[in-house]
């Protein structure tokens, strides 16, 4: 028996009648699509019904929206077919936006960089799209109907006119000191596909900016595109002011061609603004950080990589891409050029030369000397006269040099810590100051400050050693603060400026002045500097990692090569005892033969980049039963588990998100031939999905790191 429940009339529930389904497009009524999902095992297309209203506008490379797993997420639409192996298909709920964002090549791009780095396409393909912005998509003019690349008849307005750098066969003035450089302008100009690794000669960055633009002026006069790609906005402002010297201005919807510059600080309508640009063929030129790597560029040219030893290039987010490396890829790929130019050369880009992939493109020896300053190592064997002054931060040799440079300009001081003491220790036993709270670093944040925990701000104003009872701190880092404190006694009536950190000077007038910079953020002196001190070189090559030698190495040529010549007065003093091997590098102006050194020394004991690398990281259970499902060749090498290390000098400690139970991550290291990459990547990726599958814990895999240690 049924009893129905009486209603007042009017408020009767509805009953929705169901929806008829819309019948499905005539012509390749199945949409193959990418779902935004962050699992592993969901990395691959997923079949779609494409709707008849939705025929024309759900073409290959545009965003959708579909129905996954009960909800609306968004995905891309990676193709079109005729069939589907399933019988019932969900249809495609929208397209997001006409505009196929997803160019076919930075889509097999995206996918071979997931496939070499262990990810998902998913997570590469939003490095590789910007978010869209929907009115740019009406302000950037649409592309000429019909043609590829509606910038073909442009060319630049080389300055004086004549022959772009390399088609006539002469060498433009950045380019003539460097043997073989002629040579590899000229195939450029020709449309062929050289690949070199270059060594800049010391001096502003105006000189190595000039030359990389000379390269993009001889690949977009032969009707093909170019993209450079730099660590930071500092690089690629220096790059954008030579390409405006060479003839290649600024891309606006009024004048088609020239070029844009792709950096996410624009903000997401202007970064937009120059996807949309580059996708629809009306700027020929690319310059941008390390997501410009993926820059829809038709007719692929040119790849140039600016100093790719920098930290900056190397994504930080999963699957950890270096730019570097996708530029490789991306060059063998779609047969364009490639460039990776430096002041200092990495053991990966040595590598390149050494299996004759690419060729060198080095000064002579002579032509090094008559542009760098003069170099002078103060080790304590070459201040061994000075008795106890010998260990004082700034020895007697080093302030006599800055003080009679300050007559003639501004002096460069280098540091490798910022703020003001980042790093304390026991005074009695000298183990590193530890949070008695969350077990972070002690550091002092400003002069009279009490000390206080770096990751917890907690003071430590009780502070007991755990090793020895001791209460008293000592310094064992000083950073650029207390640095610049210290040289404003030692040169009254100097301005002191200070470069890193959350305040970055970019340039500086040629008046006398000490500039204290961490790495990477020295001003460009108009002039160049009169001298440079590197301080603490102990510390910039004692780090406990794989490249600390190299990376110290990086930051003293970057910084000397702001300094004026030799024969101008220009002199760097690198002040510590740092390792011997970067040290005599350093004095001798030598990084090729540094890189060298290092690529045999790695390759002794089977370390990367001489070898191929996989890093497992998670709790200890979970890599150990990746590793046992994981069908690994036979020549792979398994080094580990062992637990995740600190950072020497009370960084951060291992990553909370790998800790289970409060239990401390390991870490595993498969070593393999390169000839075995792909298949360890392979057999890795798919121990993945299967644990992703089965929902066990996560565990984080980096293919080829560059933080081992």
């Amino acid at each position: 028996m049924t009893i129905d429940q009486p209603a007042l009339q009017g408020l009767a529930p509805r009953r929705r009648r169901p929806r008829s389904p819309e019948p499905v497009a005539e012509h390749l009524p199945v949409a193959q699509v990418v779902v935004d999902r962050p699992q592993p095992h969901l990395d691959r297309p997923f079949d779609y019904a494409v709707p008849a209203g939705l025929a024309d506008a759900a073409r290959p490379g545009v965003r959708v929206r579909v129905r996954f797993a009960g909800q609306d997420v968004d995905g891309w639409c990676v193709g079109r077919t005729d069939a589907s192996e399933h019988a019932d298909l969900a249809p495609v709920r929208r397209v997001v936006s006409p505009e196929p964002v997803l160019a076919p090549q930075v889509l097999a791009l995206a996918r071979a960089v997931a496939d070499r780095w262990v990810g998902t396409l998913p997570d590469v393909l939003r490095l590789a799209v910007p978010p869209r912005h929907a009115r740019t998509e009406r302000e950037v003019p649409p592309a000429a109907e019909g043609a590829h690349v509606p910038w073909a008849p442009w060319t630049p307005a080389v300055p004086g006119g004549g022959a772009p750098p390399g088609a006539d066969g002469t060498v433009p003035p950045p380019w003539a000191d460097v043997p073989g450089a002629g040579a590899f302008l000229r195939r450029v100009a020709a449309g062929q596909a050289p690949r070199a690794v270059w060594q800049a000669l010391p001096g502003p960055p105006s000189s190595w900016a000039d030359a990389v633009a000379a390269a993009v002026v001889a690949a977009v006069a032969a009707g093909r595109g170019a993209l450079v790609v730099a660590p930071s906005q500092v690089e690629v402002a220096a790059v954008e002011a030579a390409l405006d010297r060479a003839g290649v201005p600024a891309w606006s919807p009024e004048a088609p061609g020239g070029r844009v510059r792709l950096l996410a600080d624009d903000g997401p309508a202007e970064r937009y603004r120059a996807f949309l640009a580059t996708l629809r063929g009306h700027a020929p030129v690319v310059v941008g950080t390390r997501a410009a790597a993926f820059a829809p560029v038709a007719r692929l040219g040119l790849l140039v990589c600016w100093d790719d030893g920098d930290d900056l290039l190397a994504e930080p987010r999963a699957p950890y891409p270096h730019a570097r490396d996708v530029l490789v890829m991306r060059a063998e790929a779609e047969g364009a050029a490639l460039l990776l130019g430096s002041h200092a050369r990495t053991a990966a880009a040595q590598r390149l030369v050494a299996t004759g992939w690419a060729h060198p493109l080095d000064p002579p020896r002579a032509v090094v000397r008559r542009r760098a300053p003069r170099v002078v190592a103060l080790t304590s064997v070459e201040l061994a006269r000075e008795g106890p002054a010998a260990a004082a931060r700034l020895p007697s040799p080093a302030w006599r040099a800055a003080r009679e440079a300050l007559e003639r300009g501004p002096v460069l001081v280098q540091v490798p810590r910022a703020g003001y003491v980042p790093a304390l220790a026991c005074d009695a036993c000298r183990a590193s100051a530890r949070c008695g709270a969350c077990g972070g670093p002690v550091a002092l944040a400003a002069p009279g400050a009490p000390p206080g925990c770096r990751l917890c701000g907690a003071p430590a104003v009780a502070w007991r050693c755990g090793e020895c009872g001791g209460t008293r701190l000592r310094a064992v880092r000083v950073g650029s603060a207390r640095t610049a404190e210290e040289l404003g006694r030692a040169f009254p009536g100097v301005p002191v400026r200070v470069s890193g950190g959350g305040a970055r000077l970019d340039t500086l007038p040629a008046r006398p002045a000490v500039v204290v910079a961490t790495p990477g953020a020295e001003p460009v002196a108009e002039g160049q500097y009169a001298a440079a001190l590197l301080l603490d070189a102990a510390v910039a090559t004692g780090r406990p990692h794989l490249d600390a030698g190299e990376q110290a190495l990086r930051s003293w040529l970057r910084a000397a090569a702001l300094v004026r010549p030799a024969a101008e007065g220009g002199v760097v003093l690198l002040v510590g005892d740092g390792a011997p091997v970067p040290t005599q590098a350093f004095v001798r102006w030598d990084p090729a033969g540094h890189a060298e050194r290092e690529l045999a020394e790695r390759a002794e004991v089977r370390m990367p980049p001489a070898v191929h690398v996989v890093a497992v990281e998670g709790p200890r259970d979970a890599v150990r039963a990746l590793l046992d499902r994981a069908g690994l060749p036979v020549a792979t090498e398994v080094v580990g588990p062992v637990p995740v290390p600190e950072e020497d000098d009370g960084g951060d400690a291992a990553p909370a998100l790998l800790e289970v139970a409060g239990e401390q991550p390991v870490r595993a290291l498969l070593r393999s031939p390169w000839a075995e990459a792909a298949a360890v990547a392979r057999a890795v990726r798919a121990a993945v999905a299967a644990a992703s599958a089965r929902r066990e814990p996560p565990v984080r895999v980096r293919a080829e790191p560059g933080d081992v240690w």
